[in-house]
């Protein structure tokens, strides 16, 4: 997008070590500002503000009176044609101003919350957990309303946008990958092959589900009939039980933080994602997708990419299902190509960042233009 737009980036940080990164961010931004939050949501200070306040734990945790500041200070200095924010919680950042803004969400966040408390809180902290999510779902609706364009990633999201605000219009811009980058490295397979869970962040909840689901249910089905297998879960902030797990275990292993994730992908034989939470976009699976993997998923896993079962994906909604489907792609070699194979070819044609940067850019001229 820097071809044609000067980008000013403002971006929250967790820890001064991502400051690294903003030398690689500067190649394509004018300008880059990033601003300090907790480390951890669960701070004492959050968790009060979250429950006496007026904003949910995900506004609080990325709100900063600094940024906030400083955004309003930079749009009194400097000409800007256009504001674009990603995700809603950023939106408090926003002064009230006579620049357009487009608001993409990346997921429906009062939904991730609502299927973790549903399925992981105990009866004692449900009230507390499901005022946070009733202030989600009122905020994220409060400022799909103030915003002069929204933006979904996937069609599914764009439905329960609709229904949740009637009459109000969504476009659909999903996230992509770098195909190039994916396809810019060899990397020779394990043998005995591997079964991946990664390359992902475990601080997601719907990942802390998946993973779970996989080593608890799927994968003694797998080792059952293949003894010479290993799953590895590879990401950041892995469950400190899953690292216990695989001390004693020779059949699972774990590797945090990556150096470079195409190592994971390409030397693996399937990955397997049984996720169960909606929204947003798998970006893991279409990274593996891209780098040849085939992948092992469930409907909701891969809702909103419109991939064809046995064609690019192999999807089960059962535990049988989804372990007789690891089982053959590790056994039959030509269909585990062949599937990797339209894999790649359909994350080229739909998924491919410079497909993705066309999608924005009519966008960005209706709205410019008023």
């Amino acid at each position: 997008m820097s071809k044609r737009h000067q980008i000013t980036l403002f971006s929250m940080i967790k820890d001064e070590s991502e400051r690294k990164f903003i030398p690689e961010l500067e190649r394509y931004c004018k300008k880059v500002q990033v601003f300090k939050r907790a480390k951890s949501p669960w701070t004492l200070r959050n968790i009060l503000f979250a429950q006496l306040g007026p904003y949910p734990l995900v506004v609080i945790r990325n709100r900063s009176s600094v940024e906030k500041r400083a955004v309003e200070e930079e749009l009194r200095k400097e000409k800007y044609d256009l504001i674009h924010a990603e995700a809603f919680y950023v939106m408090p950042h926003i002064p009230n101003t006579l620049v357009p803004t487009i608001l993409v969400e990346q997921t429906i966040e009062y939904m991730v919350y609502k299927h973790y408390v549903d399925n992981e809180v105990s009866p004692l902290l449900k009230p507390f957990y499901m005022l946070d999510v009733l202030k989600c779902r009122f905020w994220e609706k409060y400022f799909w309303r103030k915003t002069d364009r929204l933006v979904a990633v996937s069609k599914e999201d764009r439905k329960v946008m609709q229904r949740l605000v009637s009459g109000i219009k969504v476009d659909i811009i999903p996230n992509g990958v770098d195909f190039d980058y994916f396809n810019a490295k060899s990397v020779s397979r394990f043998d005995p092959p591997r079964v991946l869970y990664g390359v992902t962040n475990f601080e997601w909840l719907q990942n802390r589900e998946a993973v779970d689901v996989l080593v608890k249910n799927i994968w003694p089905g797998v080792i059952k009939k293949m003894k010479d297998v290993k799953l590895w879960i590879v990401g950041r902030k892995i469950p400190k039980e899953l690292v216990a797990l695989s001390k004693l275990r020779n059949d699972i292993e774990v590797t945090e933080s990556i150096e470079d994730a195409r190592d994971a992908y390409l030397a693996s034989s399937v990955m397997v994602t049984p996720i169960r939470g909606s929204g947003g976009t798998r970006l893991k699976i279409l990274e593996a997708m891209a780098a040849g993997l085939p992948v092992v998923s469930t409907t909701m896993g891969v809702a909103g990419l419109e991939l064809t079962n046995g064609k690019e994906v192999i999807v089960s909604d059962n535990t049988q299902g989804l372990i007789a489907a690891t089982i053959d792609l590790l056994q039959n070699k030509t269909k585990a190509t062949r599937i990797g194979v339209n894999g790649q070819r359909f994350v080229k044609k739909y998924f491919d960042w410079q497909v993705i940067v066309g999608l924005h850019e009519p966008i960005y001229k209706e709205v410019m233009n008023g």
